[in-house]
């Protein structure tokens, strides 16, 4: 019997409808050969929904977003809207699906093949099969806490934010780890600042606590500062990094920046609802409608989608593996070219990724 699932696809602005269309013939056959069916519904946000419905989440978007069994992303934003006001930026659309969700994680896969070695700004022996799960937690920490803009004491002005996490909020996030730890090396890289920060005292005394709950898994407690050193000089030797809001959105990019091409990287944000996945790059409207961007994070996206939302292995690891054929192979976009490679363009890369299923 085919199991059937149901897609909210958000295209957005830029390439994200170039990237998103690409990512959908892979979903498609993926879905087929292993024994599902998706069914893919498109919704507007970013942009493109400020254009059509003045704002950058229209209720129905959401509505269908939660009914759904994922939501696929494009990308949002561009110069065309940096004119309009604050509360309706095209970027307020993903922070809104995220609360409207409830999303409390955001998983970012960072993995380096032997065949994109060369892209990395390290070294090839110290970067090649890299392969690392940081999980950012999303909507604690200092990015939500209490703030003030300015203020007055003694007559010298003072601006100042607030971190702040609850047990409740460590634990879900730090269990989250430990079970993608499961499936992985069996190892959790949690990482704080406890030597300094209140709140990391708390992080790691939960992280502990959630620790006796996995015995076969290792915990590992690091520094902020020393992780941003071990991802350049040691990057092999971590496997499930989990840490807060801060910290998780500063090593998300600098791990970014190791695998040497950020079209290539996908994500997951996780919680409560449904999921929403995403590439991590934006939406490029200089490149926008050329067939230039890569497609193969979202294509990858479409495999996280397929592990984590679908319970569907089979079909996450079948993409993986089509792309890594596809790279080795030779293919690259425009952002990856290199002498004696094969130029494709957004489309053409898709087929490839399709050929090789």
């Amino acid at each position: 019997m085919i199991q059937e699932k149901n897609i909210v696809v958000i295209p957005g602005d830029g390439i994200g409808p170039e990237v998103t269309s690409a990512a959908l013939t892979i979903l498609h056959a993926a879905a087929e050969r292993t024994g599902m069916k998706c069914n893919c519904e498109t919704h507007l946000a970013g942009g493109a929904a400020i254009d059509a419905h003045g704002i950058p989440l229209p209720a129905e978007t959401v509505a269908a977003a939660r009914a759904a069994d994922a939501v696929l992303l494009g990308a949002v934003g561009g110069p065309k809207w940096d004119s309009v006001s604050p509360e309706i930026r095209p970027e307020k659309a993903i922070l809104g699906l995220r609360k409207e969700l409830g999303l409390f994680a955001n998983l970012r896969p960072v993995k380096v093949t032997a065949a994109m070695s060369a892209y990395s700004p390290l070294k090839p022996e110290r970067v090649s099969g890299v392969d690392i799960l940081i999980l950012r937690e999303l909507t604690g920490g200092i990015y939500f806490g209490k703030r003030c803009e300015s203020e007055l004491i003694d007559g010298v002005e003072h601006a100042w934010d607030t971190e702040q996490y609850s047990i409740p909020e460590v634990e879900r996030i730090v269990r989250m780890a430990f079970q993608a730890a499961a499936g992985r090396r069996g190892k959790v890289t949690s990482v704080d600042k406890a030597n300094v920060l209140a709140s990391s005292r708390l992080w790691r005394r939960t992280a502990g606590k959630i620790a006796t709950e996995f015995p076969a898994i290792q915990l590992e407690n690091m520094y902020v500062d020393n992780c941003a050193m071990q991802l350049v000089m040691a990057p092999k030797a971590l496997d499930v990094v989990v840490t807060g809001n801060l910290f998780g959105d500063i090593l998300t990019d600098e791990a970014a920046v190791i695998t040497g091409s950020i079209g290539m990287l996908p994500s997951a944000s996780l919680g409560s609802g449904t999921g929403l996945y995403e590439p991590i790059h934006g939406s490029a409207p200089d490149i926008a409608g050329k067939q230039l961007a890569n497609p193969l994070g979202t294509i990858l996206s479409v495999a996280m989608m397929f592990r984590h939302s679908l319970a569907n292995e089979a079909a996450a690891v079948l993409i993986e593996k089509a792309v890594e054929k596809v790279l080795a192979a030779g293919y690259r976009t425009g952002d990856m070219m290199q002498e004696g490679l094969t130029r494709c363009s957004t489309n053409e890369m898709a087929e490839k990724v399709l050929a090789a299923l």
